[in-house]
C-alpha cells in the first residue's frame, strides 16, 4: 500500500500519518492540493483561530483564517484532514483548505440563535460514556446516541465506574436497561479500577479514529488514561452528591492510541441538542418506526387512530410508553430547529396546527351539539 504524495516535484513521505487514520483515498482526495505544493496533516487540537496539525514534518501549528467560513458547521475541527503551507512558505503557516469529512458529530448550541457546532470530524466509534455512580438517564442516552447514528458513526456505550456495583445480577440488570434503548449498540460495562472491559474497549478504539463523549463527571479522562496507557488527561473526583464534576478536558485533543487506533477526548457536554438529526432519532427507535409500518393509516400519529400498531403495542407491554414519549420528544425538537431555517419545514408545521385546531374545534361544537 503506497503513502507517498507528490508534492510540486518531489515525493512526500506520508507514511508517518498512518498511525493518524491516512489511507489511499485519503490521498486520492489530497491529490489536488498536492500538487500545489502542500503538505496533507490531520488537526489534532483547534484554539482560538490556529491549530495544531501532525503532518510528514511532525507537529505544526498554523492560522486558520482561509478556513473559516459562516457556516458553523464548516469551521476546521479536531479530527479533520486538511491541506497545510509547507516549511519555509512563510510565518505563519496556514491551512489552506480541508478535505471532504467521511463522517461528522455536530449538536444544537444553547444559543438562542440555533446553531450547529461541529464536535469531531471522520470518527469510525462514538464511545458513549454512561456513569454508573449516578442513576441511569436513559433519555440523555436516547440523545447521545441520535446524534452518534447522525454522524454516521457506529456508537458503543460505556458504562463507566463498573466497581460501584459489586452485584454481578444489579450490573445485569443496568446493562439490559440500557440496551432497550441502544437498538443495535454494543453496551460495554467498564471499570479503569479492576480493568474489566478494558481490552474489549482497546479492540473496538484500535479499528479507526474514536471519540469519547459524555457529561462532566461521567469518567473519559479516566478510560483515556486507561486507553493510552499513561497518565495524559488529568482527572478529577466528580461529586459524591450528584455525580458531576468539573470539565478536566477543555479542549478536544486527537491522540493515537498505543494499540492502534486514534482517540478524541471532548469536553463534558452540559447539554445534548440534536442538530437536524431525524435519521438518527429514527435509528435509535427503530422498534417504533418498524411497527409505525404497520399502521392502518400512513399518517398515524399514534394516539386514538384506530388500527395504531404504536398504540397497540403499548397496551399489550410490548412498548414502554416512556419510549413513545421519549420519541415524540426527541422529534418535536429536531422539527422546531430544522424548522428555523427551513421554510418549507415551518409551513408545513403551521399547516398541521392549523389542521388540529380545526380539529379539534369541529370536536368540541360536535359535542355541544352545534353545526357549522
Amino acid at each position: 500500500m503506497s503513502f507517498s504524495t507528490t508534492t510540486g516535484s518531489t515525493s512526500t513521505d506520508t507514511s508517518s500519518l498512518r498511525a493518524y487514520g491516512w489511507d489511499d483515498a485519503w490521498a486520492a482526495d489530497f491529490a489536488p492540493y498536492a500538487a500545489q505544493g502542500l503538505l496533507p496533516g490531520r488537526v489534532v487540537r483547534v484554539d482560538r483561530g490556529q491549530c495544531d496539525l501532525v503532518t510528514p514534518e511532525g507537529l505544526v501549528r498554523a492560522d486558520t483564517a482561509f478556513v473559516t467560513p459562516h457556516d458553523p458547521l464548516r469551521v476546521i475541527c479536531t479530527g479533520d484532514w486538511a491541506a497545510v503551507d509547507p516549511e519555509g512558505a512563510g510565518d505563519p503557516r496556514y491551512v489552506r483548505a480541508c478535505l471532504p469529512r467521511r463522517t461528522a458529530f455536530a449538536r444544537s448550541t444553547s444559543s438562542k440563535r440555533s446553531e450547529g457546532q461541529i464536535l469531531a470530524a471522520n470518527v469510525d466509534h462514538a464511545i458513549i460514556t454512561v456513569s454508573l455512580a449516578v442513576e441511569l438517564d436513559l433519555g440523555r442516552i436516547e440523545r447521545f446516541l441520535a446524534l452518534a447514528w447522525e454522524s454516521g458513526a457506529q456508537p458503543l456505550v460505556v458504562l463507566s465506574k463498573a466497581d460501584l456495583v459489586p452485584d454481578p445480577v444489579g450490573l445485569s440488570y443496568l446493562v439490559e436497561d440500557v440496551e432497550t434503548v441502544a437498538p443495535g449498540v454494543q453496551v460495554l460495562p467498564v471499570s479503569s479500577h479492576t480493568g474489566e472491559g478494558l481490552d474489549v474497549l482497546r479492540a473496538v478504539a484500535g479499528g479507526g479514529t474514536s471519540v469519547l463523549l459524555g457529561v462532566s463527571g461521567a469518567g473519559k479522562s479516566t478510560l483515556a488514561n486507561s486507553l493510552l496507557g499513561a497518565d495524559v488527561m488529568d482527572v478529577q473526583a466528580a461529586r459524591d452528591v450528584d455525580g458531576k464534576g468539573r470539565h478536566t478536558t477543555t479542549t478536544r485533543n486527537l491522540l493515537v492510541l498505543p494499540g492502534g487506533g486514534v482517540l478524541i477526548d471532548t469536553p463534558g457536554l452540559r447539554g445534548v441538542g440534536l442538530w437536524d438529526a431525524e435519521a438518527g432519532v429514527g435509528q435509535v427507535f427503530a422498534e417504533i418506526e418498524d411497527l409505525a409500518a404497520e399502521c392502518r393509516f400512513h399518517d398515524c400519529a399514534h394516539e386514538s387512530e384506530p388500527g395504531c400498531a404504536v398504540t397497540a403495542a403499548i397496551a399489550d407491554g410490548s412498548l414502554p410508553e416512556r419510549r413513545l414519549d421519549s420519541y415524540r420528544k426527541l422529534l418535536r425538537e429536531n422539527q422546531r430547529l430544522v424548522a428555523k431555517t427551513d421554510a418549507r419545514v415551518r409551513a408545513e408545521i403551521l399547516k398541521d396546527w392549523k389542521r388540529k385546531g380545526a380539529e379539534g374545534r369541529a370536536a368540541l361544537d360536535a359535542k355541544r351539539g352545534r353545526v357549522r
